[in-house]
């Protein structure tokens, strides 16, 4: 399918590597001039390479931690005006509740639904008139089911996921939709760094652990950041104009509900 955004231009936050990484792919292939983001040189330059050579698109990788104004005026200078934005930041690490002050609290919020919406800020004006904007924040299936020691991600996510649903609203006239992509158990870094310290407190094998955590998924395997990317490139979409303040959970089945 022709995705009808070749000529477009995003803005991919935390993208290389991960969900974010599969984002910036799956545009790429679609035609989209991108402008990528990390906080390891070496890890993004080579994303950018890759990603180059595979497409032939352009590719501008900014060094940057979105959740600081620094970091988000270096995309900006890299992306004016962006058709497409997705918003992406690592999440908290798992922690039990009771062990969170309120530094850990208030920066939890800033990286998960302050950032975010600072970011929509920027660009969804000058979305709007032009008349094409797309806007997808990678949130977490957490937000619809809670996951232990995940406490804070899910509170942020949720938040953001609030704040956004009457906003998408009030731009959808302008051809500008704001949706949300709730990922279950995807393979990538986060992932595989969580399941080796599950496998350490219950005293088995990463290989153990991985296999038990797959077990409880009706696909039985983990998803992967290349098919989560295509959802992402869809929601950008020109055929994804009448979908917007919806939340897409991608999770093999796993949350346990008709609705």
């Amino acid at each position: 399918m022709d995705l009808g955004i070749r000529g477009r231009t995003a803005i991919v936050c935390a993208s290389s590597q991960g969900l974010g990484k599969g984002c910036a792919q799956a545009l790429a292939e679609a035609g989209v001039a991108l402008v990528i983001n990390g906080r390891h040189q070496s890890l993004l330059e080579q994303t950018a390479q890759e990603i180059r050579q595979a497409w032939g698109v352009a590719v501008t990788p900014v060094i940057a931690d979105v959740s600081t104004a620094e970091g988000q005026a270096a995309l900006l200078h890299a992306c004016p005006n962006p058709d497409i934005l997705i918003n992406n930041n690592a999440g908290p690490p798992v922690r039990n509740f009771r062990e969170l002050d309120r530094k850990a609290i208030l920066d939890g919020v800033t990286s998960n639904m302050v950032t975010p919406i600072e970011l929509i800020q920027k660009v969804i004006d000058s979305m709007s008139t032009r008349g094409f904007g797309r806007i997808v924040n990678i949130t977490s299936m957490s937000v619809k089911m809670p996951i232990t020691g995940l406490d804070l991600s899910s509170g942020a996510r949720a938040g953001l996921t609030a704040f956004m649903a009457g906003v998408a609203r009030g731009v959808a006239d302008k051809n500008v939709t704001i949706n949300n992509l709730l990922p279950g158990s995807f393979d990538t870094v986060r992932l595989r760094n969580n399941l080796s310290l599950a496998a350490k407190r219950n005293q088995v094998s990463d290989t153990e652990a991985a296999a038990r955590a797959m077990a409880a998924i009706p696909a039985k395997r983990f998803g992967t950041p290349a098919e989560f990317g295509q959802a992402c490139a869809f929601l950008c979409s020109v055929h994804a104009g009448f979908i917007t303040g919806q939340n897409l959970l991608l999770d093999g089945g796993a949350y346990p509900a008709a609705f």
